[in-house]
């Protein structure tokens, strides 16, 4: 017996259904993304800078959904592809802000392109009249574990 398209897996299980789209998803960014030169993390990375250069290290990896534990190494990969720079924080001398570099500029167009491109494959895959719920949605659950 074949699944039909809008049928959920599991018993109907929000997790594994959410996990297997999340899957899913990655698969359509990584295509879009890859051939730029750049991880889908650093992508977003970008796109969070173009929006505010400048933001502290632990406010850029909460922006992204990461761990600021686990951020350095993934900084390290951006700065030596010469697209973002570290700098000392004037007011807070333990701090480090995160800046875009001449390089990191120059790739903002195309990023935002390739943005438009993964937006536009998700909006044909949800009808009009549930867009905007499906928005709803998706910022209700980047928030969850902070209630």
């Amino acid at each position: 017996m074949t699944e039909s398209k809008n049928q959920m897996r599991f018993n109907g299980s929000i997790w594994c259904n959410l996990d297997i789209a999340l899957r899913n998803l990655d698969q359509v960014y990584s295509q879009v993304v890859e051939p730029l030169g750049l991880t889908v993390i650093e992508w977003y990375i970008l796109r969070s800078l173009y929006e505010s250069d400048g933001q502290h290290a632990s406010e850029l990896a909460r922006a992204v959904g990461r761990a600021a534990t686990s951020f350095t190494p993934i900084l390290d990969k951006l700065q030596n592809k010469d697209m973002i720079e570290r700098r000392p924080d004037s007011s807070d001398r333990r701090a480090v802000r995160i800046y875009l570099t001449k390089k990191g500029n120059n790739h903002r167009e195309e990023v935002l392109e390739s943005a438009e491109q993964i937006d536009a494959r998700i909006r044909k895959t949800v009808s009009n009249g549930d867009f905007k719920g499906f928005q709803n949605v998706i910022s209700n659950l980047q928030t969850m574990a902070t209630d």
